[in-house]
């Protein structure tokens, strides 16, 4: 049998490195957090999500319980169908949490293209957001974000895109999106999304609402759950652009 050479990473152990990954961030917890839960060393569990850990079953077994799932979830993705590192990053979140802004310098300094889905959608329907739901209604809507979605994944080899607030209420959009995605939520205060949005001269869907404040806490508590699904969750809040973006640019270093 041909002996593996040292520098030359198993195709299992690389899927398998994936796995421990997606695992840990869809449980919001650090490097540091989980290995010290599982009682390895962080050095040790970085080698594992790298794909360099060959770790021994009993490992596997703490790693699992830290992680809160079984051994099969664990090791049930085969080398052949396992998790590739996605292409795509997609930024979740409502308006106001910096999707744009931080979107743009993300790509810029990974070298991706960014793609603002709704500027894309406008583009599909030949006109502008409020128009396509005012004219055909939110089923058509849906459908044209499908198809930018689509498009985007498609057209685009690596890219960063600010998706819509509501995309996450579409089952079907939604999964495409964590299929295709590493997808990052991003979070920040009732207020701060009030006072990010006025700013922008934009207070859609609470243009009409005399309880502004209200109405968006309620659509914050009401998608929650649904943006929590996304890999890696990062505050906003109480920082600014810069702070943020050199934050957010680290926690996405530290997946890879």
């Amino acid at each position: 049998m041909r002996n593996t050479p040292l520098d030359e990473k198993h195709p299992y152990l690389i899927a398998l490195g994936e796995r421990v990954r997606l695992l840990r961030s869809r449980r919001g917890m650090s490097r540091k957090a989980a290995a010290a839960r599982a009682q390895v060393s962080e050095r040790h569990w970085a080698n594992l999500e790298s794909g360099t850990g060959n770790a021994s079953i009993l490992v596997l077994l703490q790693v699992a319980k830290a992680l809160q799932c079984n051994m099969v979830s664990l090791l049930e993705e085969s080398p052949q169908a396992g998790l590739a590192p996605r292409q795509h990053i997609a930024l979740i979140g409502l308006r106001g949490a910096g999707k744009s802004t931080l979107g743009k310098r993300l790509a810029k300094e990974l070298g991706y293209v960014f793609v603002e889905l709704s500027r894309v959608i406008e583009q599909l329907a030949g006109c502008s957001i409020s128009e396509i739901h005012g004219l055909y209604g939110p089923q058509a809507y849906r459908r044209y974000e499908r198809r930018a979605l689509e498009d985007s994944l498609t057209h685009n080899t690596h890219a960063v895109l600010a998706t819509p607030g509501g995309l996450v209420s579409e089952d079907a959009t939604f999964t495409l999106l964590l299929g295709k995605c590493f997808t990052i939520w991003l979070q920040a205060t009732p207020e701060d999304h009030m006072a990010r949005v006025l700013a922008q001269g934009d207070t859609r869907p609470m243009a009409a609402s005399t309880e502004a404040m209200q109405d968006l806490r309620r659509i914050l508590v009401n998608r929650s759950p649904f943006y929590a699904k996304a890999d890696l969750h990062f505050d906003t809040s109480a920082q600014s652009e810069e702070q943020s973006f050199q934050a957010l640019k680290k926690a996405w270093l530290d997946q890879i």
